[in-house]
């Protein structure tokens, strides 16, 4: 059977005291993060994204996985002995893990790789009512729900589960070049009959995908010099 994954996304913002600090600081405190992520990186998934102009509470995503919930763990200690996240907080952080869909027979095991400029995620949470409908009920509602989505072959979708692991029950993860069409499904599907078991659906994140360091060069402007890179 295939591994089931734990996935993390963990939502970074600086203080902004941390941009007035001296360049050669700063350039150390990102350069500490960028081995941090790398490590981990060289055989996990790790992708990065900025929020920089698209959220006024975040700066930074760091989405991390790893069939071993100790690993995720691990690198959340060496990311908060970095100097950079001694001047950060995590505003928004989200566990969960991938498991087979009741709905659809595609896998999800893995969060994919992605190829796409945007990812959107928020946290979901159905209401009581919805777990109370027969189970083919609920089948038959999703299929709406679903045919809804194959209407924008533009926009990916990563599901992940966290009944149990943390306050939401699921993390959606849809990714797209065209914020457009992200917003015209999600207004198509509020008329869906799915939509009447929604609970909460927010705070949603409009992420930009980057490597780690452009995503930390949005954090002041600053690029790190290639042969910074290379010490």
């Amino acid at each position: 059977m295939p591994e089931r994954h734990f996935v993390k996304y963990t939502f970074i913002k600086l203080d902004p005291a941390w941009r007035r600090l001296d360049d050669e600081v700063r350039a150390a405190h990102k350069q500490e993060l960028i081995a941090a992520c790398e490590d981990f990186a060289s055989d996990h998934l790790l992708r990065s994204f900025s929020t920089v102009g698209t959220r006024g509470d975040t700066d930074l995503l760091l989405l991390a996985q790893s069939a071993n919930l100790d690993r995720i763990h691990e690198l959340h200690v060496v990311l908060g002995q970095t100097g950079l996240m001694k001047w950060a907080s995590i505003p928004y952080s989200y566990l969960a893990m991938t498991k087979p869909s009741e709905y659809s027979d595609e896998s999800r095991l893995e969060v994919r790789p992605g190829h796409s400029k945007y990812l959107f995620v928020y946290p979901f949470v159905k209401t009581r009512e919805w777990y109370q409908l027969p189970a083919p009920e609920r089948y038959r509602i999703m299929q709406e729900h679903i045919r809804v989505g194959r209407e924008y072959p533009s926009i990916d979708l990563n599901t992940s589960y966290s009944f149990g692991l943390d306050d939401q029950e699921f993390v959606v993860a849809f990714e797209s070049d065209e914020p457009s069409d992200f917003l015209d499904l999600v207004q198509k599907l509020r008329t869906a009959e799915s939509s009447i078991y929604t609970k909460r659906d927010t705070p949603t994140f409009t992420c930009i995908a980057m490597s780690v360091p452009r995503a930390l060069a949005a954090l002041d402007g600053e690029a790190l010099a290639a042969t910074t890179l290379a010490e």
